[in-house]
């Protein structure tokens, strides 16, 4: 499920599509009615692959939250009806996700999630999430070649340093005194 490409804005409803991004603005097009419309950057956006829900141990990632929604209804939309109570909803999510943090996770949330799932559901948007840690990895193993070549590379420069000798040093050019010059370029010699 790729949801880098997926938006939601503050004050706007539904959930929009990046189609591109210009200069001041991304252009986005609206999940909705398909207006496109450009997003600047006073806008309050989040896209949905940055946002997780809050839990008692660690915090959830939004695209886990989604596939775990997805499994729960086995792929329909939801079953609950979005303006129920608050005890509803909760009850509803503590299914969906056990131990989510309630003192955090508010009944508005909830709503949002469940709304975004089903607009999700109506783009074909969601798959089974892939886990990140076999790319973290390749990133390690990376940054760990780069350090081992950077100490390799030192030892040689420091032997590079000892074997050059430093130029000679000049000695600072001296100023020869001349004596002074009275008017119209005669010496000015002591009083006599």
């Amino acid at each position: 499920m790729d949801l880098t490409k997926v938006m939601a804005i503050s004050g706007k409803s539904g959930l929009f599509k990046i189609i591109s991004q210009s200069r001041a603005s991304i252009i986005v097009e609206s999940f909705a009615d398909g207006k496109k419309m450009p997003v600047f950057a006073h806008h309050r956006s989040s896209v949905l692959e940055d946002i997780s829900m809050f839990t008692y141990t660690e915090d959830i990632p939004l695209k886990n939250v989604i596939w775990s929604i997805y499994q729960k209804e086995e792929g329909k939309p939801v079953s609950i009806d979005l303006k129920s109570d608050n005890e509803t909803l909760k009850a509803y999510f503590e299914e969906v996700l056990p131990d989510f943090d309630q003192d955090r996770v508010y009944a508005s949330d909830i709503k949002k999630v469940l709304a975004w799932y089903n607009q999700l559901l109506e783009q074909d948007m969601i798959s089974e999430p892939v886990e990140e840690e076999e790319e973290k990895p390749e990133e390690e193993t990376q940054k760990e070649e780069k350090e081992a070549a950077a100490e390799e590379k030192a030892p040689e420069e420091k032997k590079e340093a000892k074997e050059k000798k430093p130029a000679a040093k000049k000695p600072a050019a001296t100023k020869k005194k001349t004596p002074a010059k009275g008017k119209a370029g005669e010496k000015k010699d002591d009083k006599e």
